[in-house]
C-alpha cells in the first residue's frame, strides 16, 4: 500500500473543503427558522436512525448543557410528547419509516417537526414545519429511495468517491458541524459561556 492511500491529513482537508462548500449553501432563512423554534420550544425532543441518532444524542447533549428541557425519542424516561413540543429529527435521506412515523405521530399529537436532512424533497420534508437542507454533496441520497433499513438489509450503498467520506458519512460530519454550530449561536443568545455550560455536565461518572 502507497503512502498515497494513507494520507490521513489530506481526507481530513477534504472533509474540511466539503463542509465549507456546504456552509455556503446552506439556505440562511432554513437556519434562522430552525434556530428560533429551538429558542422558543417549550420542550425539545430529538430523533435519528442509525449514525444520524448519534448526532442527535450529542446534540440533545449540548442543548442540556445549555439548561433546555430536552429529551431523547426511545429512552425510558422521555416524557409524553405536548402541545407545543417540538421535534429534531436528523435523517439524511428524510424517508426512513421509522423516523417519518415519529412525525407523524408528533404532528397529531400538537407538536412541531424540525428536519435536518440532505433530501429537500423527501417524505419527511413535505411534512416538517421546518427543514434545514445540508446538501447531498457525494450524491449519495440523490434518486436512492430505498428507506434505511432496505438499504442496511441490502448493503445497497450509493457513494460518488467510495474511499473518502462512503455512504451517509459527509451528511452525518455537516450534521454534526451544522448542530454545533447551533449550540454557539445559542449560547450567544442566551449569555451563556463555557462556565454555565460546565455546571450542568454530569457529576456522578
Amino acid at each position: 500500500m502507497t503512502e498515497e492511500f494513507l494520507d490521513i491529513p489530506r481526507f481530513m482537508e477534504q472533509m474540511a473543503e466539503s463542509i465549507k462548500k456546504t456552509s455556503v449553501l446552506i439556505d440562511k432563512a432554513e437556519t434562522s427558522a430552525f434556530f428560533h423554534r429551538i429558542l422558543a420550544a417549550k420542550r425539545i425532543y430529538v430523533a435519528g436512525a442509525g449514525r444520524s441518532g448519534i448526532i442527535a444524542r450529542a446534540f440533545a447533549m449540548r442543548l442540556l448543557h445549555l439548561g433546555f428541557d430536552v429529551y431523547v425519542v426511545g429512552e425510558t424516561i422521555t416524557p409524553a410528547l405536548q402541545k407545543g413540543d417540538i421535534l429534531v429529527v436528523f435523517s439524511g435521506s428524510g424517508e426512513t419509516h421509522i423516523m417519518a412515523t415519529f412525525c407523524n405521530t408528533v404532528k397529531d399529537l400538537g407538536g412541531s417537526v424540525c428536519l435536518v436532512t440532505a433530501s429537500a424533497d423527501s417524505t419527511m420534508s413535505r411534512n416538517a414545519d421546518c427543514v434545514v437542507n445540508l446538501g447531498d454533496l457525494t450524491g449519495y441520497y440523490r434518486k436512492d429511495t430505498a428507506t434505511f433499513e432496505e438499504r442496511q438489509m441490502t448493503g445497497q450503498y450509493r457513494s460518488t468517491a467510495s474511499a473518502f467520506a462512503p455512504l451517509g458519512t459527509l451528511f452525518e460530519t455537516v450534521a454534526l458541524v451544522f448542530s454545533d454550530a447551533v449550540i454557539s449561536a445559542l449560547m450567544v443568545a442566551r449569555k451563556e459561556g463555557a462556565g454555565e455550560l460546565k455546571g450542568r455536565l454530569t457529576n456522578i461518572e
